[in-house]
């Protein structure tokens, strides 16, 4: 019997691990706090070179 028990535990164990693995997660992908720094960096960059663009296009008429 405890055989049984044994051998029945491990396979369900191992079976519930491969059915969380299948789960989604709603849990947004981490983003490190140095790729949030360039981020933030390149979408400042990219603000900064449409801004002027912008102006000079207001600025004409």
């Amino acid at each position: 019997m405890n055989r049984k028990k044994k051998i029945n535990e491990t396979l369900k164990k191992k079976a519930k691990k491969a059915n969380a693995k299948k789960q989604n997660s709603n849990k947004p992908r981490y983003v490190s706090k140095a790729e949030r720094a360039a981020l933030e960096a390149e979408q400042a960059n990219n603000e900064q070179a449409a801004t002027p663009l912008s102006e000079e296009n207001n600025a004409k008429p």
